[in-house]
């Protein structure tokens, strides 16, 4: 007989033990899931639904979890807000986007979103333009600077900024550009 015929079966994940309490499988789950990464009330909630939770356990489980403050959907928002900004240079628009589909609520993604200034979103802008600018751009021809007028517009656009920012931005490294 051969060494892996000889092993136990590895027991079930709890969720998947019809005789495991469904509480502490909800808890289970819920802890595993903050272990991983900071998740939403709403993210957790449709977890367990996955899991197949009763709905009742799983609203007393996640009200436990925010009595203790292991699940707060205003933190995770900042968080998620801090985060984005500044790995992802995201907008506001497309970060109230993202937290949309993270369950947060309207009111708790702009308070977190409050925190993030016009002018950390021009900084952000103008930086990413810069970034992405070829350095081999020939700007003193016409056409070839409205062509990346329109592409970096449009790169800023994808990540959330408004077109008026998003031009004004691409104008002003274009015009800084010109003039070395």
């Amino acid at each position: 007989m051969t060494a892996s015929r000889r092993r136990a079966a590895p027991e079930a994940p709890p969720e998947l033990d019809r005789e495991a309490d469904p509480e502490s499988v909800a808890r289970s789950i819920v802890l595993r899931q903050l272990t991983n990464s900071p998740k939403s009330r709403a993210q957790l909630a449709r977890k367990l639904a996955e899991r197949r939770v009763p709905e009742e356990v799983a609203e007393a489980v996640l009200d436990r979890f925010e009595e203790v403050q292991l699940v707060d959907d205003a933190e995770f928002a900042r968080m998620w807000v801090r985060s984005r900004a500044r790995t992802r240079s995201l907008a506001r628009g497309a970060l109230k986007r993202e937290l949309a589909e993270k369950g947060i609520s309207g009111e708790t993604a702009d308070q977190a979103l409050a925190e993030r200034s016009d002018d950390e979103e021009w900084e952000a802008a103008i930086g990413l333009v810069e970034r992405k600018l070829r350095a081999v751009a020939d700007l003193s021809d016409p056409g070839e600077r409205e062509k990346y007028t329109r592409r970096l517009a449009a790169m800023l656009a994808r990540k959330g900024y408004a077109p008026s920012l998003a031009f004004r931005a691409v104008n002003e490294v274009l015009d800084g550009r010109a003039r070395d």
